[in-house]
């Protein structure tokens, strides 16, 4: 059949393939000029030693702060709001505390002179002492119990904005 060999990879319906390599990088031909001997580089003067240069890992001059801490109490991500929490915790226990401490020391007022009736029948400048310890007492003792809550919750402000910065 003296058919040529350059069609080969014709199909049988008369349609040829496409060549497989058609598209694709060819390899490159190798340098002439890689084949001749190359000059040797004349060498290096040796490198100068690097100057010195005081390194300061921490400077006490320079406020610290934490920029993540405050990108997430910024942006209000589960670990600021955790954080937000503990702080609001410790501010009600703080205030609960000290509200049970004043409803214990002034609520039992009334019980001690109901259950002491010679407690009661006492008299301080010709005032019964019931009236001086309920009628006057309480104004004091809730004002430096707010003095005291109010001196606690900025410790504790204070305990987590120093917490955030370091």
């Amino acid at each position: 059949m003296g058919e040529d060999d350059s069609y080969h990879d014709q199909r049988p319906n008369g349609v040829r393939e496409p060549d497989p390599t058609l598209g694709r990088p060819q390899p490159k031909a190798p340098d002439p000029q890689s084949w001749l001997p190359q000059p040797t580089p004349e060498p290096e003067p040796p490198p100068k030693p690097p100057r010195r240069q005081r390194v300061v890992l921490a400077d006490p001059r320079q406020p610290t702060s934490s920029l993540r801490a405050r990108v997430e109490l910024e942006e209000q991500t589960s670990w600021g709001e955790l954080l937000i929490k503990d702080l609001v915790k410790a501010q009600l226990r703080t205030g609960l505390w000290l509200s049970l401490l004043t409803v214990a020391a002034l609520g039992g007022l009334p019980a001690a002179f109901y259950f002491s009736p010679t407690f009661a029948g006492l008299t301080v400048v010709g005032v019964p002492l019931p009236w001086v310890l309920l009628g006057v007492l309480p104004f004091p003792v809730l004002f430096g119990i707010g003095l005291w809550y109010n001196r606690l919750a900025e410790r504790h402000e204070r305990d987590f904005v120093d917490m955030i910065e370091n």
